[in-house]
């Protein structure tokens, strides 16, 4: 295998850097990152709104003598009209069509669903950002299609175009983390890239977190679950028109593409003239798969995204399985992202970045483990409180692994390896929901499953170079140097 070749002249790399820094400087400030970094909200809210809108609601027996209905913990082995729902059917999509019977696959359907378009749109999507489109407008792209599908979610008359739209808002849904990211940190100079990076995190947990609130808000008044979606897509939809007019282009992407007088007017020429105009839609995934080092560390980083992502998109839709509050536990698990977020910066400014993710990861399999096993105890707040560390140490390890791939890779590549590492993660999120409804009978197959995942993938991150304190760089060329 051999190197592709770089995108600029070698005699043109100190130019091409003070270009860069004179970019960050003059429109990379902390008020665009912080507005590109917000687009985490909307990411969070779509990767969990499921956990609420296709939620087995509470039911109670019609005759308070009847034993046999008393007796049984499911509804779906007794005779119609001797049971009702405990709060109107158009809570939940499992009421509202009448699923509440259905199997482990078919109820699991549309968060399955959603995750499998996560799968196809990063696969389509993340490329162009290295390529034809650059960050910004795949983020813009991304964006419209997730908002633009949730808002007509809401109008689902079945589970079947629900699923198909739920694939459809996961295929724009894709990409908005990783642009955003990959933006956010490109825009701004070396000291605040880790900050920033965090900061989307924190971001993420805002989103996550105001789920629970809207829900429990719609479920006391007895809205449709169908005003969550319009509750979350529409300020989505707005935030889309606000980035496009508002956020700027990646000053290293202009650079390395020859477009860079779009953000600095005084760059000479022949800078524009030596790029590579081999920016076609594959241009970076065939340097990722035809040069050995990257598709190495590549492969390195997707197994540890797989292994984490299992705890990561897990516990959150097995929490009902510890038989506590779903709204409590689902916003406990919402929290747990401000520390994980704050001990990322911490871990990120002190450890080296392979030490941090073996410990944090063997920390959450262990946790995540005790659930299983059930060595808490019966205590159900003792139960939760374990839940909680291990998702909160998934979810540190996972922001370490986002800031780290984002370290490990060049610009020519970055934006598409970033969004592997997140597909790998996302083929957790498709088997996670199938998982957590299977656990409801057995723990071992959601929060067992999890711990041991999680222990063995994190081993891969010690196969990676380590990058802490290291600048970006720009090409596949310099990389062969770390």
């Amino acid at each position: 295998m051999v190197d592709s070749a770089p995108l600029l002249p070698q005699n043109s790399d100190l130019e091409s850097n003070s270009v860069i820094k004179a970019c960050q400087k003059s429109s990379g400030n902390l008020l665009q990152a912080i507005l590109i970094a917000f687009a985490w909200v909307f990411d969070g809210q779509q990767s969990f709104i499921t956990i609420f809108t296709d939620a087995k609601p509470k039911w109670k027996c019609l005759d308070p003598t009847d034993q046999i209905c008393k007796q049984t913990s499911s509804p779906c082995g007794l005779q119609p009209g001797s049971w009702t729902w405990a709060s109107p059917a158009n809570t939940s999509i499992l009421s509202e069509w009448g699923f509440q019977c259905a199997n482990t696959v078919l109820s699991s359907l549309p968060s399955s669903s959603f995750f499998a378009g996560c799968l196809v749109g990063g696969l389509l999507l993340s490329t162009l950002a290295d390529s034809v489109l650059g960050r910004k407008m795949l983020l813009f792209l991304s964006c419209l299609i997730m908002s633009l599908a949730g808002s007509m979610t809401a109008i689902s008359p079945n589970i079947w175009v629900y699923s198909a739209l739920k694939f459809v808002s996961g295929f724009g849904r894709a990409s908005v983390g990783t642009a955003a990211l990959v933006l956010s940190m490109e825009i701004v100079d070396k000291r605040w890239r880790e900050k920033i990076g965090v900061l989307g995190f924190a971001f993420y947990m805002l989103g996550f977190l105001t789920l629970p609130i809207m829900a429990y808000i719609s479920q006391s008044q007895n809205f449709s679950w169908r005003s969550l979606y319009l509750w979350t897509n529409i300020p989505s939809f707005c935030y889309t028109v606000t980035i496009y007019n508002f956020v700027p282009e990646s000053p290293r992407w202009l650079t390395v593409y020859g477009r860079n007088k779009t953000c600095f007017s005084e760059l000479h020429d022949d800078l524009n003239n030596g790029a590579d105009k081999d920016n076609n839609f594959f241009a970076s995934m065939k340097i990722l798969c035809t040069t050995r080092r990257a598709l190495w560390r590549l492969i390195s980083v997707m197994i540890a995204s797989l292994g984490i992502s299992f705890v990561y998109f897990g516990m959150p839709f097995s929490a009902g399985n510890l038989g506590t509050n779903l709204y409590l536990s689902v916003a406990l698990n919402a929290l747990s992202e401000l520390p994980a977020s704050l001990l990322t910066l911490l871990l990120t400014v002190t450890m080296k970045r392979r030490v941090s993710i073996l410990i944090l990861t063997t920390l959450s399999g262990l946790f995540s483990l005790a659930c299983a096993l059930d060595v808490a105890g019966a205590a159900g707040k003792i139960q939760l409180a374990v839940e909680v560390i291990s998702y909160c140490s998934a979810c540190t390890a996972f922001d370490v692994l986002l800031i780290y791939s984002a370290e490990i890779f060049p610009t020519t590549i970055r934006n598409t390896a970033i969004g592997l590492v997140r597909e790998a993660g996302l083929l957790a999120g498709v088997v996670a929901p199938i998982l957590a409804t299977e656990g409801q009978n057995n723990r071992f197959w959601s929060f067992g499953f999890f711990g041991l995942v999680i222990m063995l993938c994190g081993l891969s991150c010690l196969c990676l170079p380590e990058t802490k304190g290291r600048e970006l760089t720009d090409h596949i060329e310099e990389e062969a140097n770390n």
